[in-house]
């Protein structure tokens, strides 16, 4: 991704380079923070203007996340090649600096060490030495997956009217820095 911030307040951070995941879910949220708009309680991104200015939000994400349903609507050619039902033609992603993990709905797993393995050849699902890094990566893509449901509602209080809890996905304002 690269961003230009014309204004002023950027100068300071001109030419960085941010070694850091983003992922397409975080550009509506800039955008709208940019101009000012608030950020949609259902907007899975963040905001990365504090990038923008020089900073290093303390929990930004360490991996980026895909999600892909490869059913095949005209010709169900992806079920009868793999023998699934097209609900069950869905897999999930995460990369992070070392591993990629991709889960599927109803195949064997993958895990590839792109440190030794950078054109992703060889699965390390099966081997021994990477049990507990498929573990901690299974766990980390099941947490991901709960903290990232469809939530529309779930940070809405209702008493006398709807309000808003605080998310730290809401937005950033330059002085204003909530719990990136």
């Amino acid at each position: 991704m690269i961003i230009r911030d014309p204004r002023r307040e950027a100068d300071g951070s001109r030419g960085r380079v941010v070694e850091a995941f983003s992922e397409n879910i975080d550009v509506m949220p800039t955008v709208l923070t940019w101009l000012g708009a608030k950020v949609p309680r259902q907007c899975d991104g963040r905001s990365v203007l504090p990038w923008l200015y020089g900073e290093t939000p303390s929990d930004w994400r360490q991996e980026a996340h895909f999600e892909f349903d490869f059913r095949s609507i005209l010709h169900s050619t992806a079920e009868q090649d793999l023998g699934l039902r097209s609900d069950e033609c869905v897999m999930n992603m995460q990369r992070g600096e070392r591993y990629k993990y991709v889960h599927f709905t109803s195949l064997p797993p993958l895990l590839f060490d792109m440190e030794k393995d950078p054109g992703e050849l060889v699965s390390r699902i099966e081997d021994p030495d990477y049990r507990e890094i498929a573990l901690a990566c299974a766990q980390k893509m099941l947490s991901w997956r709960m903290s990232n449901d469809d939530r529309v509602l779930a940070n809405v209080f209702v008493q006398n009217g709807p309000h808003e809890l605080d998310d730290h996905r809401r937005g950033y304002q330059k002085g204003v820095f909530p719990n990136f």
